[in-house]
């Protein structure tokens, strides 16, 4: 049998495709998907399956192209991992296929069709594969291959011939994250991509562990640990447990990549810092092999030890969510951390030159007011941080915000929406054109201040890497 994993094109008119790895923007610039490459690797390493990969986003393939690709492929599964912002254009995908390879199944992977199981089951052959995908996937494409009943295949949905939608039980979760192979890389060709923060490469991204234990009310993770919470609160009533890699599993990969050559790596944990010991081990590995890196952490786990080794090892950023320059904000949405955390947290990351990016997200709270948001971006720019990225949030399905929000009429319904850019939320003291004008002017007011310019400046070492950085942004601010 043979098994290709596609990203399709841009099909429903889109400025720009949907991100796919944290899974609630539209792309800025391009990284590989480290979760469906994982799925990738079970079957090549666990069947005899041919199993291809193409990424029609990358290659920037018209409508045209694609339904010519379609018309001469052989594949008789078809993989797509889809998040909200791309469900509508996935569908597209999905009838395209139907239409040119009508014996084909299409396996719908992701939080969206996790959470939207009926409106991603559009035909006979669609299969939803729910939550945590790669023993699902790997169960299913076998029984497929077998001629077995592939309706029964725990951790999935179907369509009944009736029109009515079969849900299978639940899968459980992988206990042991070290007995997954590395992330099937070389299926990307010769794919090369660019972390602007990281302004080096060959770049890549890594994961490390799986889910974080904290409540923040509104918290859309990694579109793979987002479609494990939707999952498991459904047939459990609460957050998954948290899993782990061991430091000989995380050892042995960057081992691979240093020799592969690549030169920066960016952690897509939800989570990356947890305690000094296990941090220790990772940055010695990474200073082993002089790998530039990143990744993202609460400001509550950086201790004065941490930020230390972050910066003896080349950590060139940490990703901060600090949401808001408000006490009373950050307790509502249970974030678990104070103002004063906040400060703290910075001033040792700077002590020891780490770059700091903050994450702001407007409108995250019913307490919200313009005053909010301006005195969040004023504290964010006396802090002098390395970048600060503001988003507008969303609330979506399967969190405790979009229950409040339904609940109190800020929203009508829900719609997949771009926080970068756009926002279906109506506070009581802030409306979504407010909102939206307020990160527009926030993002200008910002990302062209002289201090984000000079600072910015200063670290590029060739044109190419300038030239790679000024198109993110101009995506970033103007789409």
């Amino acid at each position: 049998m043979k098994i290709t994993f596609i990203v399709p094109p841009v099909l429903d008119g889109s400025k720009q495709p949907a991100e796919r790895t944290a899974g609630c923007t539209r792309v800025v610039y391009l990284a590989p998907n480290i979760y469906e490459l994982t799925v990738a690797a079970v079957l090549e390493r666990d069947t005899d399956h041919e199993v291809r990969y193409r990424d029609f986003v990358y290659n920037k393939t018209s409508r045209e192209q694609f339904d010519n690709f379609l018309r001469d492929d052989d594949s008789d599964i078809y993989c797509i991992w889809t998040v909200n912002l791309s469900i509508e254009n996935d569908l597209m995908a999905t009838a395209m296929i139907h239409q040119r390879q009508p014996q084909a199944f299409v396996l719908l992977i992701g939080p969206g069709p996790t959470h939207f199981i009926d409106k991603c089951l559009a035909a006979e052959r669609d299969i939803v594969v729910r939550g945590e995908p790669e023993l699902t996937v790997l169960e299913l494409v076998n029984t497929i291959a077998t001629g077995g009943d592939w309706r029964n295949v725990l951790g999935t949905s179907t369509r009944n011939s009736d029109g009515t939608t079969h849900n299978n039980g639940f899968r459980p979760l992988m206990k042991d994250l070290d007995s997954l192979p590395v992330p099937a890389r070389h299926l990307l060709g010769d794919h090369r991509y660019y972390n602007p923060k990281l302004k080096t490469g060959p770049y890549t991204t890594m994961v490390t562990s799986r889910n974080c234990p904290f409540h923040c009310i509104y918290c859309v993770p990694s579109s793979l640990t987002f479609a494990r919470e939707i999952e498991n609160r459904k047939f459990h009533g609460r957050k998954p447990p948290i899993s782990f890699r061991s430091i000989e599993s995380i050892s042995a990969e960057v081992d691979a990549l240093a020799a592969e050559g690549y030169k920066a790596i960016g952690f897509m944990d939800d989570n990356f810092i947890w305690n000094e010991e296990r941090t220790r081990g990772i940055c010695d590995i990474m200073r082993r092999h002089g790998i530039v890196w990143g990744c993202q952490a609460r400001v509550d786990a950086i201790t004065e030890p941490i930020a230390r080794m972050l910066g003896e090892s080349g950590c060139r950023y940490v990703d901060l969510g600090v949401e808001s320059f408000d006490d009373r904000i950050l307790e509502y949405v249970k974030k678990g951390i104070t103002v004063a955390d906040i400060h703290r947290a910075i001033s040792l990351l700077q002590q020891y030159n780490v770059p700091v990016k903050l994450n702001i997200l407007i409108g995250c709270s019913p307490l919200e007011t313009r005053e909010t948001v301006k005195h969040t971006l004023n504290e964010a720019k006396k802090l002098k941080v390395d970048q600060v990225m503001f988003n507008i949030v969303s609330p979506f399905p399967a969190t405790e915000y979009y229950d409040q929000a339904i609940a109190n009429g800020w929203i009508d319904r829900y719609v997949p929406t771009d926080v970068q850019r756009e926002s279906i939320l109506n506070l009581p003291h802030l409306s979504s054109k407010e909102m939206e004008r307020l990160l527009f002017w926030n993002n200008i007011s910002y990302f062209l201040s002289w201090h984000f310019i000079s600072t910015q400046m200063r670290r590029f070492t060739s044109w190419k890497e300038f030239t790679q950085a000024l198109r993110a942004l101009k995506v970033k601010l103007f789409g």
